[in-house]
């Protein structure tokens, strides 16, 4: 599996700091390529500024198609402006960017790390632009027969989730809480012992379980909208969701500050928040 980690016996070698260290060093030659560009750009109205202007967008890994998207219908208005986008597990972006990492535009799954960052002056206070939900999917073949989340106690069943450190993970541990009430006090206890491996991202949870490498998984229901028919979904009850809020904030390390803002903006209109939702991402509360 990709990015995943052993469940239990040796630690993994893709720790979320070592992912991290890498991160910085690429992101740190992509800018060091693209620095001659220059950094005007159209404030808040919608003609095109005269240079070139390149922004570096770090996104939530759920994020990895509906923003290239926003990014495009933002050109339109913004022909000069180009995007270079690191999607990532949250965790991860917090702490490149903590460690310096060149960026102009911060998108998390959490507001627990976009306040994190704020807190530590490091962005400008966020806003939560967009809102998801939880779903368990399983593979479109579902070898293992689960059609009900009581399935997952079963023994036997191979279950990937989210690491605890990632946001995808923090929100699986509560959902699988409040099923406590409807399946019983030691329902999330049973599950968890079926966990086989922990991802660092919603995208290698969702890999796993659509190369058959788990049974099932939690994942966003944005990202099972985009599998392609790779898997099958099963919902949750309302009363057990776990609502994931999106944050976004311009870096203040950021050398377009303008265009940036301008960016963070866009997000928060009409037009992008019509692509959100044809992903599958809900209005903020």
């Amino acid at each position: 599996m990709r990015d995943v980690r052993p469940r239990a016996g040796r630690p993994s070698v893709r720790s979320p700091k070592v992912l991290a260290l890498l991160g910085v060093v690429a992101l740190a030659a992509v800018v060091a390529l693209i620095a001659g560009c220059g950094s005007s750009v159209a404030g808040s109205g919608s003609s095109a500024s005269p240079g070139p202007t390149r922004l570096t967008v770090f996104a939530a890994a759920s994020l990895n198609k509906a923003f290239p998207q926003v990014a495009t219908a933002f050109q339109k208005a913004n022909p000069n402006v180009s995007f270079t986008f690191n999607f990532a597990g949250t965790d991860t972006l917090t702490t490149q960017i903590e460690q310096g990492a060149p960026a102009d535009v911060f998108a998390g799954a959490s507001t627990k790390y976009g306040d994190e960052l704020s807190g530590k002056g490091l962005i400008d206070t966020p806003q939560v632009f967009a809102t998801n939900r939880l779903v368990l999917v399983v593979p479109a073949g579902n070898p293992a027969h689960i059609t009900s989340l009581g399935d997952l106690t079963r023994p036997g069943v191979k279950l990937v989730v989210g690491d605890a450190s990632v946001p995808i993970g923090t929100y699986t541990r509560q959902v699988l809480g409040n099923l406590d009430s409807v399946y019983g006090s030691s329902y999330s206890t049973k599950v968890l012992k079926n966990v086989v491996s922990e991802a660092l991202d919603v995208t290698s949870i969702l890999t796993s379980v659509s190369l058959g490498e788990a049974d099932a998984g939690f994942v966003y229901v944005t990202d099972a909208k985009s599998s392609g028919g790779k898997v099958k979904s099963i919902d949750l009850p309302a009363a057990a969701q776990a609502v994931a809020s999106y944050p976004i904030a311009v870096v203040k390390a950021s050398n377009t500050a303008a265009a940036a803002q301008q960016f963070t903006s866009f997000v928060m209109g009409p037009q992008a928040q019509a692509i959100l939702r044809s992903y599958g991402f809900m209005p903020p509360k």
